[in-house]
């Protein structure tokens, strides 16, 4: 069984492979040439590293004990796999050795660029208030394609189908960070490192964190999931190819709006 969610793993990780090459080579990062383009670009990804946050805390409360009284649900191995991501997403070290969740890591590094954080600042505000994400979207003015990507997120969440919401996070969430879009960063440090310092620290650690160990783990958990049942995982890859391309729809809108300011 276990050669066989190997196999079956290794199956999904090459059909989505040309969805994931399209986020990596996608032509946003070709336009991102200064301050103010990276800044348009950070106001369109703060949406998914929040987003990313509430499919993970999704995951937390299925597979976890939330509530009280409290009693030990599910499996103890995925209970450990999703507790220890959400200890590194939701309170990871931040540049100056502050403990901070990776949004809020972001926000710091958008404020020290220069980017609008009044948008997601409104967003967050109304959802607290008691908003529900349509009225948030109207309140912050949030950009269609951050919608299209939200709503795709929360429609995950809302299903409830603890296989897909994991297989989601796993395979749909990935930053897919390419190495010409870290020679930008880099490049933009070294003229502005304090403007540029904190979202390069956020990358950095962001790679090592996600990139590597998070991912193993990830993986893990879904091939738990979704087990020895063929549509389950039919299902994982289905959603994952819709999550990389609502993916790809947030980056055309960011590449639309750092055209739009240039021309």
């Amino acid at each position: 069984m276990e050669n066989r969610i190997s196999s079956t793993l290794e199956q999904i990780q090459h059909d989505i492979e040309p969805l994931r090459q399209e986020i990596i080579n996608h032509k946003v990062y070709s336009v991102i040439n200064d301050l103010e383009d990276l800044r348009i670009f950070m106001e369109y990804h703060i949406y998914a590293v929040w987003d990313f946050m509430s499919l993970l805390k999704a995951l937390q409360i299925n597979l976890t004990c939330t509530s009280l009284p409290w009693f030990p649900v599910g499996s103890g191995n995925i209970r450990s796999l999703i507790n220890e991501i959400v200890a590194g997403e939701e309170s990871d070290v931040d540049a100056h050795g502050n403990k901070k969740s990776h949004f809020e890591m972001y926000l710091d590094a958008m404020e020290q660029c220069g980017a609008d954080t009044q948008e997601i600042g409104r967003f967050i505000s109304a959802l607290k208030s008691g908003a529900d994400l349509k009225a948030a979207y109207q309140a912050a003015g949030t950009p269609q394609e951050a919608i299209d990507f939200v709503d795709f997120t929360f429609s995950v969440i809302n299903g409830g189908q603890h296989h897909v919401q994991a297989s989601t996070f796993t395979f749909g969430r990935e930053d897919l960070i390419p190495n010409m879009f870290l020679s930008i960063v880099n490049d933009l440090n070294k003229k502005f490192p304090d403007q540029i310092s904190l979202f390069k620290y956020y990358l950095d650690r962001h790679i090592e964190v996600d990139g590597d160990h998070h991912s193993h783990l990830a993986l893990e958990m879904t091939a738990d999931l979704c087990g020895d049942n063929e549509a389950n995982w039919k299902a994982a890859e289905e959603m994952s190819m819709v999550s990389l391309r609502k993916r790809i729809g947030l980056w055309d809108g960011a590449y639309r709006a750092i055209l739009a300011r240039k021309g």
